[in-house]
């Protein structure tokens, strides 16, 4: 990948990002609270619905941006013409490799925003600074196995895409279908994220999270969260792939 290509897809990467993120919010604070140990109404309910919000703001396009610029750099390592078999599988690979580095900077962020999310009385920068001060920078990157595993099974869903409106369309139904799939993975990656810095659950185990849910809530504290978090990656998959498509198109 050339430097004209690098450019283009960090700025195209990360404006799509923010508008997903921004646009999307109110809906990802409704599945946070849903899945918190404490129940939506003691999170917060439909009130502050977009606690939280600076820390989507802050991560969303540097995050977004690390993903494409590596999925991009890695397809292009990885491109090869002796079978057109092998390029689902080289793009596969390539958001791999991509949601690795982008949950570098993806969890800190998500850690904050859903802390903040059921806390709502609570600003940002209290609880970034409380996080740090309790449990130290690594404090940060609780949940990151559960966020990676999550966000690399997604990837493996979406295909290889052409035209905007057809990589719109794509993302909303990969993401939808995915989302489903994934949503136990989600709550585990809540429940460690939220857990109190000296429990069972903050060591960041994610079967033993999981576990934990089935105990006490069965399939439905697995599944919770399920429909606003199917809808918002549906919409967010159409948006996300649709404007980061039309944006690299137009800067190229």
């Amino acid at each position: 990948m050339d430097r004209g290509d690098f450019w283009v897809s960090l700025t195209a990467g990360g404006l799509a990002g923010v508008c997903v993120d921004l646009i999307l919010y109110p809906l990802d604070t409704v599945k946070t609270r849903l899945q918190s140990p404490q129940g939506f109404k003691k999170s917060g309910g439909f009130h502050g619905i977009y606690a939280g919000v600076p820390s989507a703001a802050v991560g969303s396009f540097p995050n977004a941006a690390a993903f494409f610029v590596t999925y991009e750099y890695m397809k292009a390592m990885l491109h090869t013409d002796a079978s057109p078999y092998l390029a689902p599988v080289t793009h596969m690979l390539a958001a791999s490799f991509g949601e690795v580095v982008a949950c570098l900077i993806r969890v800190p962020s998500e850690v904050v925003k859903q802390r903040a999310q059921v806390s709502p009385s609570s600003s940002t920068l209290r609880i970034l600074s409380n996080t740090v001060y309790e449990e130290g920078i690594l404090g940060l990157y609780r949940g990151y196995r559960s966020t990676v595993l999550r966000e690399d099974l997604w990837s493996w869903k979406q295909g290889h895409v052409v035209d905007s409106w057809q990589s719109a369309v794509c993302g909303a139904f990969a993401g939808g279908f995915a989302a489903a799939v994934t949503t136990p993975l989600d709550v585990a990656k809540t429940r460690i994220m939220l857990a109190k810095a000296d429990s069972r659950t903050a060591s960041g185990n994610v079967l033993s999270a999981l576990h934990g849910v089935w105990k006490t809530q069965g399939i439905s504290g697995l599944f919770a969260g399920v429909v606003p978090r199917m809808s918002a990656i549906s919409l967010g998959g159409f948006i996300f792939l649709g404007t980061y498509d039309k944006i690299r198109r137009l800067l190229l």
